[in-house]
């Protein structure tokens, strides 16, 4: 019953495109979706669909077929969204998924602050139902839109080197200067990492993975990181800041369905935009404990956590609220849950 609720959640806004109004905002019910459906929550889907699905634009129509040979001359081309949804409809039509995302990924990886990281985001909530064994033509569909998104709104990473230091996520967050402008848009604040003395040789602290094998531990650990930030630091940009925690793990969810030559990778590009993202949005005043909320506890404490998140109905607030309870279920820490709390209160309620 779950499965047919998420494909026909697909379906449905399939018909809509991935940004939506003037200032082009995300479409995020696919991964919205997603996640009540996971959570089990799947009777809660078509009304919230009901109440979501109004505010998008259609679907952007194609002009210029993509081809195998001249995919490179449209990536990072927004007005080539429905050509590149049309593109990768094909391919996932022609073979195995698998196949069609390690390709991919490793192609689109560079780029991967497409969208302030939506189009990782919402390519990893659909590899998870994909996992899961739910497929069809609807899930493979919202591959080919997820990767659309990302291909058409590819952007290039703040230069920095890879990990070669010895810190945690943790430490290495919280050891990241800040632009001296913390204002207007990614562009402009990603602008200004370039001229930031020591940002690049503070993102380089990270400790690296020994092995391919440590990849998850280190994105693990990354995403409890950025989930304990938030609490502090998400009052700086309440909407923003949420990718921190979220765009990593995206990645972490997606890592078995690739090769494991792409893990270290990923983990590069991941670490270095979520860096950009704390450097360019998190402020370096903590909000006091005493302000914050505190996190519920007991046998029913994820339970609560997601039931507010989902009547709050916020997608950003559904989609943090699911990374945090599965940070405290991964390590116990109920300031993960008090996160989950916090987005709840510095974003406003849907209507």
């Amino acid at each position: 019953m779950s499965g047919s609720v998420l494909h026909e959640a697909y379906e449905r806004f399939h018909h809509t495109g991935p940004e939506w109004g003037e200032d082009q905002l995300t479409n995020h019910g696919p991964m919205a979706v997603e996640v009540l459906v996971r959570r089990g929550r799947a009777d809660r889907v078509g009304h919230w669909v009901d109440a979501y699905i109004d505010r998008l634009d259609t679907m952007p129509s194609g002009t210029t077929a993509i081809t195998d040979e001249g995919w490179r001359e449209a990536l990072g081309d927004g007005r080539r969204l429905g050509d590149w949804t049309a593109y990768f409809e094909r391919v996932l039509a022609e073979g195995p998924w698998r196949e069609v995302l390690a390709t991919w990924w490793e192609r689109l990886l560079p780029g991967i602050v497409a969208g302030t990281t939506h189009g990782v985001i919402r390519v990893g909530h659909v590899v998870r139902a994909l996992l899961a064994g739910a497929e069809n033509p609807a899930i493979l569909g919202e591959l080919a839109h997820g990767l659309a998104f990302w291909a058409a709104r590819s952007r290039p990473l703040p230069p920095a080197g890879p990990p070669s230091g010895r810190l945690s996520p943790l430490t290495t967050l919280e050891s990241l200067p800040r632009i001296p402008d913390q204002r207007g848009n990614v562009a402009s604040r990603f602008g200004q990492l370039s001229r930031l003395p020591g940002w690049e040789t503070a993102v380089a602290q990270l400790a690296p993975p020994a092995t391919a094998g440590e990849v998850p531990t280190r994105l693990a650990d990354l995403v409890a990181a950025a989930t304990q930030r938030y609490l502090f630091h998400g009052h700086g940009q309440p909407v923003l800041l949420v990718h921190t925690a979220t765009a990593p793990n995206a990645v972490l969810h997606t890592l078995p369905a690739l090769p494991l030559a792409l893990w270290a990778p990923s983990l590069t590009a991941i670490w270095t935009t979520t860096a950009a993202i704390y450097s360019a949005y998190a402020p370096l005043e903590a909000a006091p404990r005493s302000a914050l909320p505190a996190a519920p506890d007991g046998p029913g404490a994820v339970a609560e956590v997601l039931d507010r998140a989902i009547d709050h109905a916020d997608e950003h607030v559904i989609k943090f609220s699911d990374t945090a309870a599965e940070v405290y279920t991964r390590t116990g820490n109920p300031d993960a849950l008090a996160a989950a709390l916090r987005v709840a209160e510095l974003i406003a309620p849907a209507r």
